[in-house]
């Protein structure tokens, strides 16, 4: 049994080798970047924002004329009704009042039905967009990420900004031996900006101007909502 073990425990011994030299030779070389921060602060966000807001403000315009149309008609709904039950008219006036007002209340309805459809065909169309939007500026994003991460040698990069389900964040602790690329990341982004926005880009390059692409609120108060994505 000695003689199997002075046989074996050598070859095991020189069977590690090769793996420790591999192990000792290769080194991690880890980069952080805030995604959120490449997000809120690169140029085609900010434009696709604004572009955004102002189909947002179309929508809502509409959506309250809509709401105006509709409190007009009960109004009139009310008048009608009113004159249907007035005894200073003659009978046959107080019917063709009546006829008018159940025409008029059909119209409401119609119309409280036209609302509803338009406002949730409205708040898909927005959250597609946003969605759509969302995920193809992320993808430019990490395309930039990973070119800068190889051509720089980087064995990872991880997004110092993640957060669990929980909203706690992922990333609890980073060596400051880790470079953090946001910035160069960032200034490579917001270099294909127009002339009128780069100076805008460059001058917001360390500030949060947005929350990242939320999906649109539902209605408020029968408007559809307008707020900032």
């Amino acid at each position: 049994m000695k003689l199997l073990w002075r046989t074996i425990l050598p070859a095991l011994l020189l069977a590690t080798v090769p793996i420790n030299s591999a192990l000792a030779q290769t080194k991690l070389k880890v980069a952080t970047v805030d995604l959120r921060k490449l997000f809120d602060n690169y140029w085609k966000t900010k434009t696709t924002q604004a572009a955004l807001d102002d189909r947002k403000a179309e929508l809502d315009k509409e959506d309250r004329g809509f709401w105006e149309r509709l409190d007009e008609d009960e109004k009139e709904y009310e008048k009608l009704l009113t004159a249907a039950n007035d005894q200073a008219l003659s009978s046959e006036e107080r019917t063709k009042r009546r006829e008018a007002a159940d025409d008029k209340l059909q119209e409401i309805q119609d119309s409280e039905q036209t609302i509803v459809e338009f406002e949730r065909q409205a708040r898909a169309t927005l959250a597609d967009q946003v969605q759509r939007i969302r995920s193809d500026i992320l993808k430019e994003i990490h395309a930039a990420v990973d070119a800068k991460a190889r051509a720089s040698g980087y064995s990872m990069v991880i997004d110092s900004a993640a957060e669990t389900l929980n909203e706690t964040l992922v990333v609890l602790y980073t060596s400051t031996n880790n470079d953090d690329l946001t910035a160069a990341v960032l200034a490579q982004l917001n270099a294909g900006a127009p002339i009128n926005l780069n100076a805008s880009a460059e001058g917001n390059a360390a500030t949060n101007v947005s929350s990242p692409l939320p999906t649109p609120d539902s209605a408020s108060n029968g408007y559809l909502n307008t707020g900032a994505f």
